[in-house]
């Protein structure tokens, strides 16, 4: 028997540009993209999801009679929920750093990227021998996070792991291993950057540089190729 898990990121969050930290409804264009997602996803699917707004509108607009599964709820980014990424970054650059470079940091007093990825591979390997097909939408550090598991990367790679919104990524459990495959990708192309680059550095008359203070720093994520829609699955 084979575990088929299909992990679709839902629209917002982190997967978007200079995001609102926690969780929020979808905009009208993220509910749009939603409901383009039926082209990819069948109804019939058993599905589970994340326990926040965002999925179960992401679930609704598709379709899909999902069910809450509390362990696959979004990172606690704790103090800092409601709040933009470029305003923590501007307000605590030395935490957003940490938090970004170091997987047991929480400055924000909530739970950290490696805890996040203990639940979720808890989660994975939890799944029974014959839960077959289901369809899992959750936020894109949910996904990065079964993905950590799943192909056996240390945590601090987790912020390396670019999800675009509504991309799927396939897995599936054989002898113990998991297979990676990457589905449909999103309407959207995914940013490299989260957060704006830099201002350039102004020359100043006496010959010196100066960088305009207050910069938010970039968010170290590297873009995945392109969602494969074929074979050439990663062995875990």
């Amino acid at each position: 028997m084979s575990i088929h898990l299909t992990l679709l990121c839902a629209p917002g969050g982190d997967a978007t540009l200079d995001p609102l930290l926690g969780d929020a409804p979808l905009s009208d264009t993220g509910l749009l993209l939603a409901g383009a997602a039926r082209a990819v996803l069948s109804a019939d699917a058993r599905a589970v999801r994340t326990p926040s707004t965002r999925c179960s509108q992401t679930a609704d607009a598709i379709g899909l009679a999902s069910v809450a599964e509390p362990m696959l709820r979004d990172l606690d980014v704790g103090e800092w929920r409601g709040r933009t990424v470029g305003d923590v970054a501007a307000t605590d650059p030395d935490g957003f750093s940490a938090w970004l470079t170091d997987p047991d940091a929480a400055p924000h007093g909530g739970e950290s990227v490696r805890r996040l990825c203990r639940r979720a591979g808890d989660w994975l390997s939890g799944l029974a021998p014959d839960t077959g097909h289901v369809v899992a939408i959750a936020e894109a550090a949910v996904v990065r996070a079964a993905l950590i598991r799943a192909l056996g990367l240390p945590a601090r790679n987790f912020w390396h792991l670019a999800v675009p919104p509504l991309s799927t990524v396939l897995l599936t459990r054989r002898d113990g291993c998991w297979d990676v495959r990457f589905g449909q990708g999103s309407r959207w192309e995914a940013p490299r950057r989260l957060l704006p680059r830099r201002p350039a550095a102004v020359r100043q008359d006496d010959g010196t540089e100066r960088r305009p203070s207050g910069a938010a720093p970039s968010w170290p994520v590297a873009q995945f190729p392109a969602p494969l829609r074929g074979a050439n699955p990663l062995r875990a």
